[in-house]
Protein backbone atom coordinates (compact mmCIF):
# COMPACT_ATOMS: atom_id res chain seq x y z
CA UNK A 1 0.00 0.00 0.00
CA UNK A 2 1.17 3.58 -0.69
CA UNK A 3 2.16 4.94 2.28
CA UNK A 4 1.30 8.27 1.40
CA UNK A 5 -2.62 7.37 1.81
CA UNK A 6 -1.96 6.05 5.39
CA UNK A 7 0.05 9.15 5.87
CA UNK A 8 -2.53 11.72 4.83
CA UNK A 9 -6.06 10.00 3.38
CA UNK A 10 -8.11 13.38 4.23
CA UNK A 11 -5.56 15.59 1.83
CA UNK A 12 -5.90 12.89 -0.36
CA UNK A 13 -9.66 11.86 -0.71
CA UNK A 14 -10.85 15.81 -0.98
CA UNK A 15 -10.93 17.87 -4.09
CA UNK A 16 -7.80 20.74 -3.81
CA UNK A 17 -10.63 23.36 -2.58
CA UNK A 18 -11.49 21.45 0.39
CA UNK A 19 -7.98 20.77 0.90
CA UNK A 20 -7.03 24.24 1.36
CA UNK A 21 -9.09 24.39 4.15
CA UNK A 22 -7.65 21.53 6.37
CA UNK A 23 -6.51 21.76 9.51
CA UNK A 24 -3.01 20.19 10.90
CA UNK A 25 -3.37 20.61 14.52
CA UNK A 26 0.54 21.25 15.42
CA UNK A 27 2.53 23.22 17.64
CA UNK A 28 0.67 25.99 19.91
CA UNK A 29 -1.43 28.68 19.31
CA UNK A 30 -0.30 30.58 22.20
CA UNK A 31 2.81 30.94 23.48
CA UNK A 32 4.17 31.52 27.18
CA UNK A 33 4.43 34.88 27.37
CA UNK A 34 8.14 36.20 28.62
CA UNK A 35 8.61 36.74 32.43
CA UNK A 36 9.18 39.99 32.33
CA UNK A 37 8.23 41.36 29.19
CA UNK A 38 11.48 42.78 28.09
CA UNK A 39 11.91 39.92 25.33
CA UNK A 40 10.78 39.25 21.89
CA UNK A 41 8.54 36.14 22.23
CA UNK A 42 6.25 33.97 19.76
CA UNK A 43 2.88 34.40 20.45
CA UNK A 44 1.25 32.36 17.91
CA UNK A 45 2.27 29.30 15.37
CA UNK A 46 0.74 28.07 12.53
CA UNK A 47 1.25 25.38 10.32
CA UNK A 48 0.21 24.37 6.37
CA UNK A 49 -2.05 21.34 5.84
CA UNK A 50 -0.79 18.45 3.28
CA UNK A 51 -1.81 19.98 0.33
CA UNK A 52 -0.63 16.90 -2.28
CA UNK A 53 1.13 19.03 -5.00
CA UNK A 54 -0.02 17.51 -8.32
CA UNK A 55 -3.59 18.68 -7.46
CA UNK A 56 -2.64 22.54 -6.68
CA UNK A 57 -0.30 22.79 -9.70
CA UNK A 58 -2.73 21.12 -12.00
CA UNK A 59 -6.17 23.15 -10.53
CA UNK A 60 -4.02 26.71 -11.66
CA UNK A 61 -2.69 25.20 -14.77
CA UNK A 62 -4.17 21.75 -15.78
CA UNK A 63 -1.88 18.86 -16.98
CA UNK A 64 1.39 20.35 -15.46
CA UNK A 65 2.27 18.00 -13.14
CA UNK A 66 1.71 14.21 -14.02
CA UNK A 67 3.58 12.72 -11.06
CA UNK A 68 3.81 15.03 -7.59
CA UNK A 69 6.02 11.89 -6.23
CA UNK A 70 4.25 12.28 -3.23
CA UNK A 71 5.75 15.84 -2.67
CA UNK A 72 3.22 18.05 -0.98
CA UNK A 73 3.13 21.65 -1.63
CA UNK A 74 5.58 23.72 0.08
CA UNK A 75 8.53 26.21 -0.44
CA UNK A 76 5.65 29.01 -0.14
CA UNK A 77 8.02 30.62 2.76
CA UNK A 78 10.44 32.52 0.10
CA UNK A 79 9.27 36.11 0.86
CA UNK A 80 5.96 37.35 2.69
CA UNK A 81 4.23 40.73 1.79
CA UNK A 82 0.84 42.04 3.99
CA UNK A 83 -2.27 41.88 1.94
CA UNK A 84 -5.28 44.03 1.61
CA UNK A 85 -6.90 42.77 4.97
CA UNK A 86 -4.91 42.31 8.33
CA UNK A 87 -3.79 38.69 8.88
CA UNK A 88 -3.45 38.34 5.76
CA UNK A 89 -0.42 37.70 3.08
CA UNK A 90 1.16 37.36 -0.56
CA UNK A 91 3.36 34.56 -0.21
CA UNK A 92 5.57 33.21 -3.13
CA UNK A 93 7.03 29.36 -3.73
CA UNK A 94 10.47 29.12 -5.26
CA UNK A 95 11.35 27.27 -8.39
CA UNK A 96 10.01 24.52 -6.51
CA UNK A 97 11.06 20.70 -5.43
CA UNK A 98 14.93 20.64 -6.06
CA UNK A 99 17.96 18.87 -4.95
CA UNK A 100 21.63 17.72 -4.74
CA UNK A 101 22.88 14.07 -5.59
CA UNK A 102 26.61 13.69 -6.09
CA UNK A 103 27.65 11.92 -9.15
CA UNK A 104 31.36 10.86 -9.34
CA UNK A 105 32.86 14.09 -8.92
CA UNK A 106 29.76 16.18 -9.80
CA UNK A 107 26.85 17.31 -8.15
CA UNK A 108 23.71 17.45 -10.13
CA UNK A 109 20.17 19.70 -9.99
CA UNK A 110 17.49 17.24 -9.55
CA UNK A 111 14.07 18.40 -10.13
CA UNK A 112 11.69 15.86 -9.03
CA UNK A 113 8.37 17.82 -10.33
CA UNK A 114 9.98 19.67 -13.70
CA UNK A 115 6.69 20.46 -14.48
CA UNK A 116 6.00 22.99 -11.69
CA UNK A 117 5.45 26.27 -12.20
CA UNK A 118 6.25 28.68 -9.02
CA UNK A 119 3.24 30.37 -8.14
CA UNK A 120 1.96 33.69 -5.77
CA UNK A 121 -0.18 32.40 -2.93
CA UNK A 122 -1.96 33.99 -0.81
CA UNK A 123 -2.81 32.70 2.99
CA UNK A 124 -3.64 33.62 5.93
CA UNK A 125 -3.83 31.85 9.75
CA UNK A 126 -6.74 30.38 11.06
CA UNK A 127 -5.60 29.42 14.66
CA UNK A 128 -2.62 26.86 14.14
CA UNK A 129 -3.20 26.28 10.45
CA UNK A 130 -2.08 28.18 7.53
CA UNK A 131 -5.24 28.90 4.84
CA UNK A 132 -4.44 29.01 1.81
CA UNK A 133 -7.03 31.78 -0.04
CA UNK A 134 -5.92 32.24 -3.30
CA UNK A 135 -3.01 30.61 -5.85
CA UNK A 136 -1.57 32.78 -9.28
CA UNK A 137 0.57 30.52 -11.50
CA UNK A 138 3.28 32.56 -13.11
CA UNK A 139 2.87 32.64 -16.72
CA UNK A 140 5.10 33.83 -20.07
CA UNK A 141 3.33 36.47 -22.61
CA UNK A 142 1.63 33.57 -24.11
CA UNK A 143 0.59 32.12 -21.03
CA UNK A 144 2.70 29.27 -20.85
CA UNK A 145 3.96 27.98 -17.50
CA UNK A 146 7.49 30.15 -16.89
CA UNK A 147 8.93 26.58 -14.70
CA UNK A 148 11.41 26.56 -12.37
CA UNK A 149 14.04 25.08 -14.64
CA UNK A 150 17.19 26.63 -15.56
CA UNK A 151 18.05 29.15 -17.91
CA UNK A 152 21.33 29.09 -19.75
CA UNK A 153 23.50 25.95 -20.19
CA UNK A 154 27.38 27.17 -18.70
CA UNK A 155 25.94 29.75 -16.43
CA UNK A 156 22.99 28.04 -14.43
CA UNK A 157 23.45 23.98 -12.95
CA UNK A 158 22.37 21.41 -15.49
CA UNK A 159 19.14 20.09 -14.43
CA UNK A 160 18.35 16.20 -14.16
CA UNK A 161 15.95 14.36 -13.44
CA UNK A 162 14.67 13.12 -9.21
CA UNK A 163 17.33 10.67 -9.04
CA UNK A 164 19.95 12.54 -11.05
CA UNK A 165 20.29 9.91 -14.14
CA UNK A 166 18.09 11.83 -16.79
CA UNK A 167 19.27 14.90 -17.74
CA UNK A 168 16.27 17.77 -18.63
CA UNK A 169 15.90 20.54 -20.81
CA UNK A 170 16.78 24.16 -19.62
CA UNK A 171 14.41 26.97 -20.68
CA UNK A 172 14.80 30.40 -21.23
CA UNK A 173 11.64 31.41 -19.33
CA UNK A 174 12.45 29.38 -16.25
CA UNK A 175 12.09 31.46 -12.90
CA UNK A 176 13.45 30.53 -9.40
CA UNK A 177 11.24 33.14 -7.17
CA UNK A 178 12.14 34.85 -4.35
CA UNK A 179 11.62 38.32 -2.88
CA UNK A 180 7.88 39.32 -3.53
CA UNK A 181 5.59 42.72 -3.12
CA UNK A 182 2.63 43.34 -4.27
CA UNK A 183 2.47 47.54 -6.05
CA UNK A 184 -0.50 49.86 -5.79
CA UNK A 185 -1.83 49.12 -9.24
CA UNK A 186 -2.29 45.15 -8.04
CA UNK A 187 1.04 44.19 -10.02
CA UNK A 188 3.49 42.13 -8.49
CA UNK A 189 7.36 42.66 -8.27
CA UNK A 190 9.66 39.43 -7.63
CA UNK A 191 13.06 38.87 -7.45
CA UNK A 192 14.86 35.45 -9.36
CA UNK A 193 18.30 34.14 -8.74
CA UNK A 194 18.99 32.83 -11.48
CA UNK A 195 19.67 36.33 -13.65
CA UNK A 196 19.63 37.22 -11.00
CA UNK A 197 16.40 39.64 -12.21
CA UNK A 198 13.78 41.82 -11.77
CA UNK A 199 10.64 40.51 -12.22
CA UNK A 200 7.18 42.60 -12.91
CA UNK A 201 4.09 40.32 -13.12
CA UNK A 202 0.31 41.24 -13.56
CA UNK A 203 -2.09 40.93 -11.23
CA UNK A 204 -3.22 37.69 -13.30
CA UNK A 205 0.98 36.24 -12.93
CA UNK A 206 1.72 37.37 -15.98
CA UNK A 207 5.07 38.20 -16.66
CA UNK A 208 5.43 41.72 -18.21
CA UNK A 209 9.06 42.41 -18.20
CA UNK A 210 12.61 40.65 -16.57
CA UNK A 211 15.13 43.03 -15.62
CA UNK A 212 18.60 41.43 -15.48
CA UNK A 213 22.05 42.31 -15.56
CA UNK A 214 23.63 44.28 -18.63
CA UNK A 215 25.48 41.65 -21.22
CA UNK A 216 23.58 38.51 -19.86
CA UNK A 217 22.15 37.54 -23.49
CA UNK A 218 19.57 35.76 -22.43
CA UNK A 219 17.65 34.78 -25.31
CA UNK A 220 14.13 32.36 -26.65
CA UNK A 221 12.45 34.04 -23.52
CA UNK A 222 8.70 34.23 -24.42
CA UNK A 223 8.19 38.03 -22.57
CA UNK A 224 10.41 41.01 -22.59
CA UNK A 225 13.96 40.89 -20.83
CA UNK A 226 15.77 44.02 -20.34
CA UNK A 227 19.07 44.37 -19.85
CA UNK A 228 18.94 47.00 -17.03
CA UNK A 229 20.73 46.16 -13.80
CA UNK A 230 24.56 46.91 -13.36
CA UNK A 231 26.92 44.24 -15.14
CA UNK A 232 29.06 43.37 -12.03
CA UNK A 233 25.57 41.06 -10.64
CA UNK A 234 26.76 38.85 -13.56
CA UNK A 235 29.13 37.41 -11.21
CA UNK A 236 26.72 36.45 -8.91
CA UNK A 237 27.02 32.95 -6.81
CA UNK A 238 25.22 30.08 -8.54
CA UNK A 239 21.68 29.74 -6.57
CA UNK A 240 22.50 32.48 -4.51
CA UNK A 241 21.06 35.14 -6.66
CA UNK A 242 18.41 38.10 -5.73
CA UNK A 243 16.44 37.01 -2.62
CA UNK A 244 15.23 39.82 -1.00
CA UNK A 245 12.84 42.30 -1.96
CA UNK A 246 11.29 45.72 0.15
CA UNK A 247 8.72 48.49 -1.22
CA UNK A 248 9.86 51.86 -0.23
CA UNK A 249 6.92 54.49 0.50
CA UNK A 250 8.11 56.34 -2.13
CA UNK A 251 7.49 52.82 -4.99
CA UNK A 252 10.97 52.70 -5.26
CA UNK A 253 12.25 49.00 -4.82
CA UNK A 254 14.92 47.72 -3.29
CA UNK A 255 16.30 44.22 -3.61
CA UNK A 256 19.21 42.28 -2.09
CA UNK A 257 21.50 40.35 -2.98
CA UNK A 258 21.86 36.76 -1.13
CA UNK A 259 25.48 36.34 -1.01
CA UNK A 260 28.33 38.13 -1.62
CA UNK A 261 29.12 38.25 -5.42
CA UNK A 262 32.04 35.86 -6.59
CA UNK A 263 33.95 39.24 -7.44
CA UNK A 264 36.76 39.24 -8.60
CA UNK A 265 36.37 35.11 -8.43
CA UNK A 266 35.32 32.53 -6.14
CA UNK A 267 37.97 32.56 -3.66
CA UNK A 268 37.24 36.09 -2.88
CA UNK A 269 33.22 35.77 -2.51
CA UNK A 270 33.34 32.28 -0.75
CA UNK A 271 35.46 34.20 2.10
CA UNK A 272 33.91 37.84 1.88
CA UNK A 273 31.13 39.38 4.55
CA UNK A 274 29.97 42.42 2.14
CA UNK A 275 27.01 41.82 -0.25
CA UNK A 276 24.91 44.27 -2.15
CA UNK A 277 21.70 46.41 -2.34
CA UNK A 278 20.25 47.96 -5.14
CA UNK A 279 17.58 50.68 -5.72
CA UNK A 280 15.08 50.27 -8.40
CA UNK A 281 12.83 53.26 -9.51
CA UNK A 282 9.52 51.55 -11.27
CA UNK A 283 8.79 55.13 -12.81
CA UNK A 284 11.63 55.22 -14.47
CA UNK A 285 12.40 51.41 -14.82
CA UNK A 286 16.47 51.86 -13.80
CA UNK A 287 18.59 51.34 -11.09
CA UNK A 288 19.21 54.61 -9.20
CA UNK A 289 21.64 53.58 -6.52
CA UNK A 290 23.87 50.43 -4.97
CA UNK A 291 25.06 50.05 -1.27
CA UNK A 292 27.01 47.93 0.18
CA UNK A 293 26.03 45.73 3.22
CA UNK A 294 28.72 43.75 5.56
CA UNK A 295 27.20 40.69 7.32
CA UNK A 296 28.75 39.76 10.93
CA UNK A 297 30.99 37.13 11.47
CA UNK A 298 29.12 33.89 10.82
CA UNK A 299 30.01 33.00 14.35
CA UNK A 300 27.65 35.63 15.90
CA UNK A 301 24.76 34.87 13.24
CA UNK A 302 24.66 31.17 14.00
CA UNK A 303 27.14 30.46 17.28
CA UNK A 304 29.05 27.72 16.39
CA UNK A 305 29.49 28.00 12.87
CA UNK A 306 32.93 28.68 11.14
CA UNK A 307 31.74 28.85 7.34
CA UNK A 308 31.75 32.70 6.08
CA UNK A 309 29.80 31.24 3.14
CA UNK A 310 26.76 30.15 4.98
CA UNK A 311 26.05 33.92 5.72
CA UNK A 312 22.79 35.21 3.64
CA UNK A 313 20.24 37.65 3.31
CA UNK A 314 16.97 36.43 2.97
CA UNK A 315 14.32 39.38 3.61
CA UNK A 316 14.03 42.98 3.35
CA UNK A 317 11.12 45.07 5.01
CA UNK A 318 10.67 48.40 4.24
CA UNK A 319 10.12 50.44 7.66
CA UNK A 320 9.18 53.74 6.92
CA UNK A 321 10.72 56.37 4.95
CA UNK A 322 14.43 55.16 3.97
CA UNK A 323 14.50 52.41 6.41
CA UNK A 324 14.87 49.08 6.28
CA UNK A 325 14.65 45.82 8.02
CA UNK A 326 17.06 43.53 6.79
CA UNK A 327 17.43 39.80 7.67
CA UNK A 328 20.80 38.14 8.17
CA UNK A 329 20.82 34.26 8.21
CA UNK A 330 22.12 30.88 8.02
CA UNK A 331 19.74 27.61 7.41
CA UNK A 332 20.52 27.42 11.04
CA UNK A 333 20.74 31.08 12.60
CA UNK A 334 19.13 34.38 12.03
CA UNK A 335 19.14 37.99 13.26
CA UNK A 336 16.94 41.26 11.96
CA UNK A 337 18.69 44.68 12.16
CA UNK A 338 17.66 48.22 10.71
CA UNK A 339 19.86 50.01 8.08
CA UNK A 340 19.08 53.53 6.66
CA UNK A 341 19.43 54.13 3.13
CA UNK A 342 22.16 57.03 3.10
CA UNK A 343 22.55 58.94 -0.12
CA UNK A 344 26.68 59.44 1.08
CA UNK A 345 26.33 55.30 0.75
CA UNK A 346 25.91 55.25 -2.60
CA UNK A 347 27.81 53.22 -4.76
CA UNK A 348 26.55 52.79 -8.31
CA UNK A 349 28.99 53.72 -11.03
CA UNK A 350 32.08 54.43 -8.35
CA UNK A 351 35.14 51.79 -8.37
CA UNK A 352 33.06 49.99 -5.95
CA UNK A 353 30.76 48.88 -8.69
CA UNK A 354 34.16 47.30 -10.57
CA UNK A 355 35.99 44.15 -11.05
CA UNK A 356 38.90 46.62 -10.17
CA UNK A 357 40.89 45.54 -7.98
CA UNK A 358 41.13 44.95 -5.07
CA UNK A 359 37.08 44.61 -5.03
CA UNK A 360 34.19 45.49 -2.29
CA UNK A 361 34.23 41.70 -1.42
CA UNK A 362 37.83 41.54 -1.45
CA UNK A 363 37.98 44.08 1.37
CA UNK A 364 38.39 43.28 5.41
CA UNK A 365 37.59 46.87 6.24
CA UNK A 366 35.88 48.97 4.05
CA UNK A 367 36.25 51.82 5.85
CA UNK A 368 40.24 51.76 5.55
CA UNK A 369 39.75 51.60 2.21
CA UNK A 370 36.91 54.57 1.64
CA UNK A 371 34.46 51.90 0.60
CA UNK A 372 30.93 53.22 2.25
CA UNK A 373 29.00 50.28 4.64
CA UNK A 374 25.73 51.19 5.70
CA UNK A 375 25.42 51.60 9.09
CA UNK A 376 23.25 48.97 11.23
CA UNK A 377 21.60 48.54 14.35
CA UNK A 378 20.38 44.82 15.76
CA UNK A 379 16.30 44.64 16.57
CA UNK A 380 16.39 41.62 16.94
CA UNK A 381 18.50 37.90 17.28
CA UNK A 382 15.97 35.55 16.51
CA UNK A 383 18.10 32.57 18.15
CA UNK A 384 17.35 33.53 21.32
CA UNK A 385 13.54 33.36 20.37
CA UNK A 386 12.06 29.91 21.28
CA UNK A 387 9.72 28.58 19.12
CA UNK A 388 11.23 30.14 15.80
CA UNK A 389 11.56 27.74 12.82
CA UNK A 390 14.96 27.80 11.00
CA UNK A 391 15.57 28.77 7.36
CA UNK A 392 13.02 31.89 8.03
CA UNK A 393 12.80 33.55 4.39
CA UNK A 394 9.50 35.92 4.94
CA UNK A 395 9.52 38.66 6.83
CA UNK A 396 6.71 41.00 7.45
CA UNK A 397 5.54 43.90 9.94
CA UNK A 398 2.29 43.60 11.42
CA UNK A 399 1.50 46.64 13.45
CA UNK A 400 4.58 48.67 15.15
CA UNK A 401 5.94 45.28 16.70
CA UNK A 402 4.88 42.10 15.60
CA UNK A 403 7.46 40.69 12.93
CA UNK A 404 5.61 38.04 10.98
CA UNK A 405 7.92 34.93 10.24
CA UNK A 406 7.48 32.26 7.27
CA UNK A 407 10.01 29.46 6.89
CA UNK A 408 10.84 27.83 3.70
CA UNK A 409 10.41 23.78 4.16
CA UNK A 410 12.06 22.84 0.98
CA UNK A 411 8.80 20.93 0.29
CA UNK A 412 9.61 18.38 2.55
CA UNK A 413 12.92 17.37 0.36
CA UNK A 414 16.47 16.61 1.47
CA UNK A 415 19.58 16.48 -0.49
CA UNK A 416 21.48 13.34 -1.78
CA UNK A 417 20.04 9.95 -3.03
CA UNK A 418 18.00 9.21 0.27
CA UNK A 419 15.31 12.01 -0.64
CA UNK A 420 13.21 9.64 -2.47
CA UNK A 421 12.74 5.53 -1.95
CA UNK A 422 13.38 2.84 -4.24
CA UNK A 423 10.20 3.56 -6.23
CA UNK A 424 10.76 7.35 -6.35
CA UNK A 425 8.11 8.67 -3.85
CA UNK A 426 9.64 11.20 -1.41
CA UNK A 427 10.75 10.20 1.70
CA UNK A 428 9.48 13.13 3.89
CA UNK A 429 12.13 15.48 5.90
CA UNK A 430 8.47 16.43 8.12
CA UNK A 431 9.79 20.06 8.24
CA UNK A 432 6.55 21.74 8.17
CA UNK A 433 5.96 25.50 6.51
CA UNK A 434 5.57 27.36 9.50
CA UNK A 435 4.19 30.65 10.37
CA UNK A 436 5.01 32.88 13.30
CA UNK A 437 4.04 36.02 15.02
CA UNK A 438 7.20 37.47 17.12
CA UNK A 439 6.27 40.51 19.59
CA UNK A 440 8.94 43.18 19.82
CA UNK A 441 9.88 44.60 23.37
CA UNK A 442 9.81 48.25 21.77
CA UNK A 443 8.29 49.57 18.19
CA UNK A 444 10.30 49.11 15.12
CA UNK A 445 8.20 52.10 13.29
Amino acid sequence: MNPRLLRRPAAVALPLSAALALTVVMGTAEAEPARHGSAARVVTTSTLPDIPLAAFSNRLLPGTVADDRDVDLGGIGSDLYPAERRGEYWTVTDRGPNGQISVGKDKRRTFPVPGFDPAIAKIRTVGDRIQVLKAIPLTTASGAPVTGLPNQPGRDEAPYDYNASTPLPYNPNGLDTEGLVRDRDGSFWLVDEYGPSLVHVSAKGRVLARHVPKGLGLTGADYPVVESLPSIFLKRKINRGFEGLALLPDGDLVMALQSPLLNPDKAAGEDSRTTRLLRFSTRENRVTAEYAYRFDPVGVVEPGQTKTAELKISSVVALGGDRLLVQERTDKGSRAYEVRLRRGADILGTAWDSTASPTLEQLDDEAAAGAPVLAKRLIVDFNRVEGVPGKIEGIALEGSSTLVLLNDNDFGMTDGPAAFDANGRLVDSEVETTLVRVRLPRPVR
